[in-house]
């Protein structure tokens, strides 16, 4: 039996784990592989031998999937991003449903419920409406890009990817290009000396509009007003051009101070009808055709009726109330980030709605502190971040005791936390849609209703 680092192993792959890895079995032993699909055989290496089961990298793929497809984008298998790109889509589409049914059933301990086929993307490449692109020093170079995969602190020069357009790919190298060309210093992310450290794309998929966000440390950028007149000359598409600043050690694209250099500083959307400013830091979903479809699958399971008042919990930008307000008398949004409630209150202006109020706070403190806000209120949507609803705002949440809840999340595992939750206080989960966001990888969203 083949139970120690380094032993060379041949498994019959059997499904896809929940984090997306190929689960084998070797000697009735589990081995969770960093590769395959289901029905390959494969060789690998153990690099890991815990009592329950085993982990191993493919070496070879010695018998194909009929599920395999020729994954089209070059660097696949380099960049830790489109992993189930060699996946046949509809095939993708199985296992994300799959993932909602385990971690509901094996997590919430909820079975025999109602989980709807996953709805696929209308586009499944050059869907996203927002990219980051990291910075790094590399021998006497340095390189722009995305991340390695399994490998989050190297980054690989890409030249293109399938997820966003080939404007964005002229983007980037143009700004690649002008950072080799002035020698601008690049941020070392182990040293934390230099200067730029990423590039950040943001596109109204149904407006054209394109932002560049410049993520730097403090100070202007060298040779500022040449590299505007040079971007805005040859890609004409860019629409505004900020630069946000951050001295933070910590590795992530957002700004403690921004500076518009080009434009009005921010890019538009429509989603459902309504138009939505976003600026370089806002939160927006980053599949606008998608977010068409969850938005109007979520409303649906809601059916509102006119005379509903909706609490709107993790409101965001109000995109999610504001594309309610026309179905019900009242929406009363919650958000803790005070730029987006900003935002939320300029996208209800922007779009002539006067029935919606968003206030600033956490969800569980302002249930707390101001129960006035709750008065009335008969129907909640809500959408938190992956760790799922804090335990106090669930709490709050089945206390006001509502006859109609639907919860959108990202996560299937904390949605399970949650729901059996739910349903231990008296609510019935009618039904759970699947909503694939972004196509070639392991993650998946969902919208479903509970009613008392």
């Amino acid at each position: 039996m083949a139970d120690h680092v380094g032993d060379i192993i041949e498994a019959l792959v059997k499904d896809l784990a929940y984090d997306g890895k190929a689960v084998g079995e070797v000697d009735g032993k589990i081995v969770f592989l960093n590769a395959g699909l289901p029905g390959e055989t494969v060789r690998a290496r153990i690099s890991r031998c815990k009592a329950r089961y085993n982990i191993g990298r493919v070496l070879e793929i010695v018998e194909k999937s009929p599920e395999r497809t020729d994954a089209p984008c070059p660097h696949f298998g380099v960049c830790g991003g489109c992993t189930w790109q060699d996946l046949d889509y509809e095939r993708q589409l199985y296992y994300k449903r799959k993932q909602v049914v385990d971690c509901l059933e094996h997590i919430g301990r909820l079975k025999d419920l109602d989980i709807a086929p996953a709805l696929g993307s209308p586009d499944i490449f050059h869907y996203r409406n927002k990219m980051e692109f990291s910075f790094n020093t590399s021998g006497d170079g340095f390189v722009l890009g995305l991340h390695r995969r399994g490998q989050f602190d190297k980054i690989f020069d890409l030249t293109t990817c399938l997820l966003q357009t080939d404007v964005s790919d002229r983007i980037v190298a143009a700004f690649r290009n002008f950072v080799a060309e002035k020698k601008i210093p690049v941020y070392d992310v182990t040293e934390h000396t230099g200067f730029v450290r990423f590039l950040m794309l943001r596109r109204g998929v149904n407006t054209g509009q394109i932002m560049v966000n410049i993520v730097t440390i403090d100070g202007d950028i060298p040779y500022a007003d040449e590299m505007i007149a040079r971007f805005t000359s040859d890609i004409p598409e860019i629409t505004t051009i900020v630069q946000n600043t951050n001295n933070q050690r910590s590795n992530i694209a957002k700004g403690e101070n921004e500076y518009i250099l080009h434009g009005p500083g921010y890019i538009e959307e429509e989603i459902l009808g309504r138009t939505y400013r976003i600026y370089a830091n806002s939160f927006f979903q980053t599949n606008s055709r998608q977010t068409e479809q969850l938005y109007r699958t979520a409303l649906d399971l809601l059916d509102p009726d006119p005379a509903d008042r909706l609490l709107d919990l993790y409101c965001g930008a109000g995109t999610i109330g504001i594309a309610a307000a026309d179905r019900v008398a009242e929406v009363v949004g919650i958000e803790l980030e005070p730029s987006a409630v900003k935002a939320a209150r300029a996208n209800a202006e922007r779009n002539k709605i006067d029935n919606a109020r968003f206030h600033i706070g956490s969800v569980q403190d302002t249930m707390r502190e101001r129960p006035e806000l709750f008065d009335g209120l008969n129907c909640a949507v809500v959408d938190p971040p992956r760790a799922g609803l804090h335990n106090k705002a669930l709490k709050g949440l089945i206390a006001l005791d509502f006859p109609k809840v639907i919860y959108i999340s990202c996560n299937p595992a904390t949605f399970a936390r949650d729901a059996a939750l739910m349903v231990e206080a008296g609510y019935k989960i009618g039904q759970v849609i699947p909503v694939d966001m972004f196509p070639h990888t392991m993650h998946i969203e969902l919208a479903a209703d509970f009613k008392k």
